[in-house]
């Protein structure tokens, strides 16, 4: 698998429809998964990290027109300011987020413990000079969108994972950020996410983190050797 990540989509691959949003994998070749979001909320769309792709607007048209683009990573700036000078609407970024404006080509809109007045919670997840992170929870669907700390694609699974603490993070995985969310369905930044028994797949992915990482390990080395 090839990763593109310079390279404007020419497909995309939908995934995560539930009656409040849409999912998206641009590229669905390469190797990282890249997974971005459109989450309707009274009737309109808020795009959460997302990566362009040719015909996308139609994808989530049907959801409303777009009121925002949100990067819920520092480092997750991907094609969000493109997007949001498309539908000239403002780049969300958590107030906390040092130093990523001036690398955002539109105007931004700043939020805390709610984005703007839509009721999406933001928690936030890992807050250090070398990673900023915050989830977003929808407490009328149960949907919990994580862009990083866990993700549902091979580098971040073991075993039989089907969502997995990022490798990153496993020795210290984020029970204190994420252990008290009892979700619907799981968003994740990298991979397709979790819309069955996602609670539970949480869960798991926090308790077996610790135990499950010579095994990641192993499966990357073996993934990655030489043939």
């Amino acid at each position: 698998m090839t990763i593109r990540a310079d390279e404007r989509a020419t497909d995309f691959a939908e995934c995560n429809r539930f009656d409040g949003g849409v999912s998206w994998i641009a590229h669905p070749d390469e190797a990282m998964q890249r997974a971005s979001h459109a989450l309707e909320i009274d009737g309109e769309v808020w795009l959460v990290d997302p990566v362009d792709a040719a015909g996308i607007d139609d994808l989530f048209a049907e959801f409303g027109d777009v009121a925002g683009v949100v990067v819920l990573l520092d480092r997750h700036k991907r094609d969000a300011a493109e997007i949001a000078n498309r539908h000239n609407v403002p780049v969300y970024l958590p107030r906390f987020f040092e130093g990523v404006t001036e690398e955002v080509d539109a105007p931004v809109a700043r939020f805390t413990d709610e984005l703007s007045d839509t009721g999406l919670e933001a928690h936030t997840v890992v807050d250090n000079r070398f990673w900023r992170e915050v989830a977003l929870y929808n407490p009328n669907d149960g949907t919990l969108v994580v862009p990083e700390s866990v993700g549902a694609v091979d580098h971040f699974l073991a075993g039989g994972e089907r969502l997995g603490v990022h490798p990153m993070r496993r020795l210290v995985p984020p029970r204190d950020a994420l252990g008290g969310f009892s979700p619907e369905r799981i968003l994740v930044g990298h991979g397709a996410g979790i819309t069955s028994d996602a609670a539970s797949a949480l869960e798991e992915a926090l308790a077996n983190s610790r135990r499950g990482t010579p095994r990641l390990v192993a499966e990357m080395l073996w993934q990655f050797s030489p043939i």
